[in-house]
C-alpha cells in the first residue's frame, strides 16, 4: 500500500517527471482519484481529471529543457490527510528554473485535489 508521502512524491517523481503521456496515465490511476482536482492558479479553474492533467503535463514538459526533472528539496510532509512536498525542477545539478511546493488532500488512498504554489523569483542583486 501507497503511504500518503509517496502518493504526493509518486505525482512529482513519477508522473510529472515521465515524458511519456501513456504511462503517466497508467501512474495516474495510482496515484490520483479519477476527478482528481489541480489547482494551477488561485485565479482559475481547476483542472480536472486523469485525462486533462496528462494533457498539461505535455504541453508543459514541451517548453521546458528535455533535461528538466522534479526533484525534492526536504523530505514531504503529511497532517492527516494532507501532504506538502516542496521541490525544485530543472536539469540536475544546476540551478533551478522553479521551485514550489505542492500541497495534496488524500481521500481514500488517492490523491482527490492538489494545489501548486510557486516561490516567487529571486531579484538580482
Amino acid at each position: 500500500m501507497t503511504t500518503p508521502a509517496q502518493l504526493l512524491e509518486n505525482s512529482l517523481l513519477v508522473i510529472w517527471n515521465d515524458r511519456n503521456a501513456d504511462r503517466r496515465l497508467e501512474a495516474m490511476k495510482k496515484t490520483y482519484a479519477p476527478d482528481v482536482h489541480f489547482y494551477e492558479f488561485n485565479s482559475g479553474e481547476p483542472i480536472i481529471g486523469h485525462t486533462a492533467i496528462n494533457e498539461l503535463i505535455s504541453k508543459l514538459q514541451s517548453e521546458w529543457a528535455p533535461e528538466s526533472r522534479f526533484e525534492l528539496n526536504k523530505p514531504s510532509q503529511v497532517n492527516h490527510a494532507i501532504q506538502i512536498a516542496s521541490w525544485n525542477l530543472g536539469p540536475q545539478g544546476m540551478q533551478p528554473v522553479a521551485t514550489g511546493m505542492d500541497v495534496a488532500v488524500v481521500e481514500n488512498d488517492l490523491i482527490k485535489s492538489f494545489y501548486l504554489f510557486l516561490d516567487a523569483p529571486e531579484k538580482s542583486k
